[in-house]
């Protein structure tokens, strides 16, 4: 039911087939817009375009990897591997490591991840404030990406806390610049900023990548657009507006974040020749899905006219479960799988069902009735174990001993924690590295440096380089779990990181559940050392010896390998947000009240571009199911530490379940599931009949 017939649609050969001007393709929820993309490439490797010359940018290098593989498998590797498939943040690496100079960063630039970030602001807002960190982070990053510096953004604030943002953010400039260091927002300005100003630049660009591919073009933001017009706006009419864009209005669910709706009313403005091609056959959702979603989403005002259908019947009618509270509706998704695998002719995987739900605090009490049944599950949407700041902290310094040229792994360790070597020594420091094309660690040793740095501050440098070479040599030297336990947490009460946590924090009960995390991380590193006994069919023995480095210099991957659950046969937990792209055969939404979807806290208005935005979202939910979908509403719901009367969501009405007879009666239904389970096994118990 999931994938798309050997050959194409008309719409999606009209799709393909259009390369002498701009288009859009609205592509609904499963009407197989991946395949359009990759088709689209091989016919443009057909009219003649060189592969490299070929752009295809989508938002996660998940989507990126799929589709490299289906373009690979379409055109053959040899043309697949110059094809520029990427996400747009990795093209702008790819152009800023190229142009970099132009802007005044080398080549070997570092790009600082979100914590890097948070400890540049709060040293440029002189504040150890970590919440007021985190709201200069949101309001600078919102600023990036609507394109503008600091400067604009003081032009433009109108608040206080607005100007005393836009000044933190200059001297997050500067700080940036000294270290030689980009944050992730800067990897789409600063390529938009060099094709503004720099016209040599931009026609280089614009020669290299002579047509561009945008897939989920509606999630967008501002600054994004302007980079994707920078580089089909060719001066030649007959080579402007060479690109396609795919994505849909109705699955516009990244407001919050700086995406913008706004981008798909500008094309048609910017592009007046553009070709609007709408995919409305779903090659995923059965009629009553579909019909459901149509109906949700037709209350949002539209900006192109398309309505979703398949071929795939009728299916099962959309069931509403009405529970009495949280734990109810968790024990009802947990029976209705049960209920199902029961009741199917053939297998049905763990794997096959997802319960999704507005909100990460929502999958708590899933997980626990599913563990209660003995049902295993994997939660996404939620932060990863080895997202935690305090795991990067500890992850920078094992970079740094695998690699001592890694700049942003230096620029971590040696702030983490606070040893008394501040941003104008960093800044001499990079300065100095740039000047003689070294790596920050290589110049700590430099006999020259003198001549940038007090001697005072060197002494601070040297002791650090000092203690980096020693941890190094021990790492090396350190085999098997409990002499690599002792070495960690010896290294660890050298520099202080547990006193480094609780400073940090203003609640003692989070610092000593992050510091628990790191003594979880210790364990885990520890135990990949080897050297413990195990017992291997009656025979004691000992599991292999590796050094601290050698485990060290293959943590990405380990860590990689440790993230992967795609293939695990487990139900999945998810936010709504996070489901995006996905498909299951059997859904769950939970939670669908007021309150909760739509989602509405206690001091926000609902205006109605919220309200369209998480309409879309219900969509996207809704579409996310193939064979069976479930919507639970709570009569008693729990907000705070209150208990609420539950409010069925505004989107239940409007899927017109009603129309379909829908509401199920959970009585009739067990009864009838637990006939059809008796019957099954007395006919297995009975066994086939025998002739005499």
């Amino acid at each position: 039911m999931t994938s798309a017939p050997p050959s194409l649609n008309p719409a999606q050969l009209q799709a393909v087939h259009h390369l002498d001007g701009p288009c859009l393709v609205l592509a609904g929820a499963g009407s197989g817009k991946t395949r359009v993309i990759t088709h689209k490439i091989a016919r443009l490797l057909q009219a003649g375009y060189a592969p490299g010359q070929i752009a295809a940018i989508t938002f996660t290098n998940k989507a990126a990897q799929e589709m490299r593989e289906r373009a690979k498998s379409l055109v053959g590797p040899k043309a697949a591997k110059p094809l520029v498939i990427s996400t747009f943040h990795a093209l702008g690496v790819r152009i800023l490591r190229a142009e970099g100079e132009r802007l005044g960063l080398k080549p070997q630039f570092s790009i600082l991840d979100s914590d890097d970030v948070l400890g540049l602001l709060k040293d440029a807002g002189g504040s150890s404030d970590l919440a007021q960190a985190r709201r200069w982070q949101w309001t600078i990053s919102l600023w990036k990406n609507q394109g503008l510096d600091s400067e604009q953004a003081e032009r433009e604030a109108t608040t206080d806390d607005d100007r005393v943002a836009a000044r933190v953010m200059k001297r997050y400039e500067e700080r940036l610049a000294a270290y030689q260091s980009v944050d992730f927002d800067d990897l789409i300005l600063l390529p938009h900023r060099l094709f503004h100003r720099d016209a040599e630049a931009r026609a280089k660009w614009q020669d290299l990548l002579r047509y561009v591919l945008v897939d989920e073009y509606q999630d967008t933001n501002a600054i994004q657009y302007e980079l994707l017009k920078a580089l089909v706006s060719h001066p030649d009419a007959r080579r402007r507006g060479r690109f396609t864009a795919v994505g849909d209005d109705d699955q516009s669910i990244y407001g919050w974040r700086g995406a913008t709706i706004e981008n798909l009313k500008r094309l048609p403005q910017d592009f007046p020749d553009l070709k609007v091609i709408p995919l409305e056959q779903n090659y995923r959702s059965t009629g009553a899905i579909l019909r459901a979603a149509n109906a949700v989403i037709g209350h949002n005002p539209k900006l192109f006219e398309k309505k979703l259908w398949s071929e795939f019947g009728e299916g099962e009618p959309v069931q509403l479960l009405e529970c009495d509270g949280e734990e109810h509706e968790a024990e009802r998704a947990v029976a209705r799988l049960q209920a199902l695998r029961g009741a199917s002719s053939e297998a049905v995987a763990f794997k096959d069902f997802a319960v999704l739900y507005r909100a990460n605090h929502q999958a708590k009490v899933f997980e626990k009735a599913l563990r209660r049944a003995n049902i295993p599950y994997k939660v996404s949407g939620g932060q990863s174990f080895f997202d935690r700041a305090e795991i990067r902290d500890l992850c920078a310094w094992l970079r740094l001993l695998v690699n001592n040229d890694d700049d942003p792994a230096f620029l971590r360790a040696v702030t983490t924690p606070k040893r008394g070597i501040g941003h104008q020594t960093l800044a001499s420091l990079g300065g100095f590295a740039s000047k003689w094309k070294t790596s920050l660690y290589e110049a700590l040793f430099a006999e020259s440096l003198g001549t940038a740095i007090p001697a005072r501050a060197i002494g601070s440098l040297h002791e650090f380089g000092r203690y980096v070479n020693d941890l190094e040599y021990r790492a090396r030297h350190t085999t098997g779990a409990e002499d690599a336990k002792a070495l960690l947490l010896g290294w660890l009460k050298d520099i202080g990181y547990e006193q480094h946590l609780m400073d940090g924090e203003d609640s003692e009960k989070l610092a000593a559940a992050r510091w628990g995390n790191v003594l979880d991380f210790v364990d885990w590193i520890a135990r990949r050392c080897g050297g413990q006994i195990e017992n291997d069919g009656g025979l004691s023995v000992e599991t292999e010896r590796q050094s601290v480095l050698e485990v060290a210099q293959t943590i990405s991957v380990i860590i990689s390998l440790a993230e992967r659950g795609d293939e695990q046969d487990v139900v999945t937990l998810s936010t709504l947000h996070a489901a995006k792209g996905l498909e299951w055969p059997h859904v769950v939404l939970a939670g669908v009240n007021e309150g909760l979807l739509p989602f509405r806290s206690e001091d926000d208005e609902m205006t109605p571009q919220r309200l369209e935005e998480e309409r879309r979202l219900m969509y996207v939910g809704i579409t996310r199911a193939r064979s069976t979908l479930a919507v639970s509403v709570l009569r008693r719901r729990k907000k705070g530490r209150d208990t609420v009367q539950g409010i069925p969501s505004r989107f239940v009405a409007e899927m017109k379940l009603h129309e379909a007879r829908s509401k199920e009666d959970p009585r009739e239904k067990l009864k009838a599931l637990r006939e059809a389970a008796a019957k099954r096994a007395a006919a297995a118990q009975a066994g086939p009949a025998t002739s005499p």
